[in-house]
């Protein structure tokens, strides 16, 4: 038997989506807590639903809560990640993660290139800047940076190269932030 270290919720869509969310992650910390206390729970969520009261409770409940922050200027995060409520702003989001605090870990994507013939990169010393002001209001455990890692269905985004991640951490460690790279 194979045990693995960290129950983890992802996938092709948005776990805190299910209805029944909240029971989910109970019935799994009482499993987990029973069969095998030391394996973590982790959810990988886009922070859509954070606005949910029930949600933000089961995130609280799990010991890897990783909630994405693509970028902290609306007009590129509605690029990247194209949320369908046109109410959904960077300034929205990030106002909720900050109510986790250093129970969550902000998840980043940085990236280059254009969608539907409209360039965006949110490696920018502007994007950089609005992350880095946004990341010290939340207060995360930690703030994971990755780029793509394999083909997207938009053709013309481009993945930022390791090094420059690492610069682009360098500058959000400069703020007393905790960074992982990817």
């Amino acid at each position: 038997m194979c045990i693995r270290d960290s129950i983890t919720f992802s996938g092709n869509g948005e776990p805190t989506l299910h209805p029944e969310f909240a029971g989910i992650i109970d019935d799994t910390v009482a499993l987990r807590d029973k069969y095998f206390p030391a394996v973590k729970i982790s959810v990988l969520s886009n922070s859509t639903r954070l606005e949910d009261a029930a949600v933000c409770e089961a995130l609280k409940k799990v010991d890897n809560n990783i909630l994405k922050l693509d970028s902290a200027i609306t007009s590129t995060m509605r690029l990247i990640d194209r949320p369908n409520s046109p109410d959904f702003t960077s300034e929205k989001v990030i106002d909720r993660i900050a109510r986790f605090g250093n129970k969550c870990i902000v998840q980043t994507m940085i990236l280059r290139g254009s969608h539907n013939g409209i360039q965006v990169d949110n490696s920018t010393p502007e994007e950089v800047d609005a992350l880095i002001r946004a990341y010290k209001k939340i207060k995360p455990a930690e703030v994971m940076l990755y780029s793509i890692d394999r083909k997207t269905p938009e053709e013309a985004l481009v993945k930022v190269e390791k090094d420059e991640l690492e610069r682009i951490a360098g500058l959000i460690r400069k703020e007393g932030i905790k960074v992982m790279v990817s």
